[in-house]
């Protein structure tokens, strides 16, 4: 395996030449549905850098969407991966099971917290693993509503879709979608403190205002499920007050609702926890994992209270490739390396890094209304001089400009308007600094 230099570099300008040439390739043959947000092309990646194939050395700020949280290629992963596809590739666990399936649901049932007896199983994608989820819930409270939250994001699939709430690009033209999906109030800090500093601080009140909601529009006798990201994603890493997950777990164990944590891009140590429930010591029924579970190779998972998890009729879960064999090897290396490495500090220890440094950035600058996010897991919610009007041609330009030099950075948001930050476990701190430096030059110049 060959090393990727720690450093940025830009051997040419963005996109360079090979690049140019394959955006023109990519035109001629792949759907304009799938759209890119870098104009290069990757030839290698490893700890904060990729490679692409004009020889830039890119920092990495979005670890591909918070899945190579260890690092991509990571060595562990790399050699378990290897290993595993010289034995075999694939028998279908449902056919011919293997140990490392079980060994996956093992290791889920060992670290998720969720509370007594667990069971887990095995998918290929977070939507996937949200579509059984939903399933598991239905199976086992006989009732069919679901509730998601303003802001979510939680596939795109067509169940996912309806329980997503942002339109373009998620689900503009792709419906109609599916039924008995309802939609509740989140807690959002930053924007409720329009409507009074109680409700933007008060978790617990801000959960009282969400339940009133699924009260009235739906009725606890029909609802099956309440979904939430303990961290939103897609949707502005929204952390909500404090207070107001416990207080909606309450409400659904009172009510026999089933409560599923979608932690698809909070879960394995991006947010200083090994999950963002720990944050608040709350245990959900069911948790959902996805992208960071196995450094970039396509597994999911569904883990849970073994009462509802054991509730589907044998063979009512599945599927042709969930919990690949490959797949599974990636994540046992990946949960290994992140326990012994001690990967659940570094991230606080970036959380503490970004959050001093944005923060001085938001002192010089009212065009950073918020900063927020816990560990791995930062952003900053751009909006235009002395308002809380979301500014999303601002945070499209800085982007632009950051991409430019060789800076991956992703945006995020309901409005469009959030720069969000997802740096590899493995990075530098010398890397991460740069990769602020470069956005605090935009900032300034734009």
């Amino acid at each position: 395996m060959t090393a990727v230099e720690q450093t940025r570099h830009l051997a040419t300008t963005i996109p360079g030449p090979k690049s140019s040439a394959l955006i023109e390739r990519k035109t001629a043959a792949v759907s304009r549905g799938v759209g890119t947000t870098m104009p290069v092309y990757a030839a290698r990646a490893a700890g904060g850098i990729v490679e692409d194939i004009d020889g830039n050395r890119l920092i990495d700020l979005g670890s591909g969407i918070a899945v190579t949280t260890i690092g991509n290629a990571s060595p562990r992963v790399v050699e378990a991966v290897a290993a595993q596809a010289a034995r075999f590739t694939h028998t279908c666990f449902m056919v011919t099971p293997y140990e490392e399936y079980v060994a996956v649901c093992e290791q889920l049932n060992r670290l998720t917290p969720v509370a007594g007896d667990k069971r887990s199983a095995l998918f290929n994608s977070g939507s996937e693993a949200v579509e059984n989820a939903i399933k598991i819930a239905r199976s086992y409270t006989r009732k069919q509503a679901v509730v998601s939250f303003d802001h979510a994001y939680h596939g795109r699939t067509n169940l996912t879709m309806a329980l997503t709430a942002k339109s373009m690009p998620y689900k503009h033209g792709f419906g109609p979608f599916a039924p008995e999906v309802y939609r509740a109030p989140l807690s959002y800090p930053f924007r409720d403190a329009e409507f009074g500093k109680e409700l933007a601080t008060d978790g617990e009140l801000a959960a009282k205002r969400a339940i009133s909601v699924i009260d009235k529009q739906v009725g606890a006798d029909n609802l099956a499920a309440v979904i939430i990201e303990p961290i939103q994603g897609e949707g502005g890493f929204i952390v909500p007050a404090e207070g107001f997950l416990p207080t909606l777990l309450d409400w659904c164990r009172k009510n026999d609702v089933v409560f599923i944590a979608d932690e698809v891009q909070t879960g394995f140590a991006r947010t200083g926890k090994m999950f963002a429930c720990e944050h608040e010591g709350i245990e959900p029924d069911l948790i959902v994992t996805a992208k960071g579970i196995a450094d970039g190779l396509p597994l999911s998972a569904v883990t849970g209270r073994a009462e509802i998890m054991d509730a589907p009729h044998v063979s009512g879960l599945g599927g042709t490739y969930g919990g690949n064999p490959v797949a599974c090897a990636a994540a046992l290396a990946t949960i290994a390396t992140i326990e012994s490495d001690n990967m659940v500090a570094r991230a606080a220890e970036i959380e503490k890094l970004m959050k001093e440094r944005l923060g001085r950035m938001q002192a010089d600058d009212d065009r950073i209304g918020d900063v927020r996010g816990r560990g791995a897991m930062i952003a900053v919610e751009l909006v235009k001089p002395g308002t809380t009007e979301p500014d999303a041609d601002l945070t499209k330009a800085l982007c632009a400009a950051a991409h430019a030099q060789g800076v991956i950075v992703l945006s995020c948001g309901t409005y469009g308007n959030v720069l969000r930050f997802l740096p590899p476990l493995a990075i530098s701190d010398e890397l991460l600094n740069e990769g602020l430096d470069i956005l605090a030059a935009a900032l300034k110049a734009s």
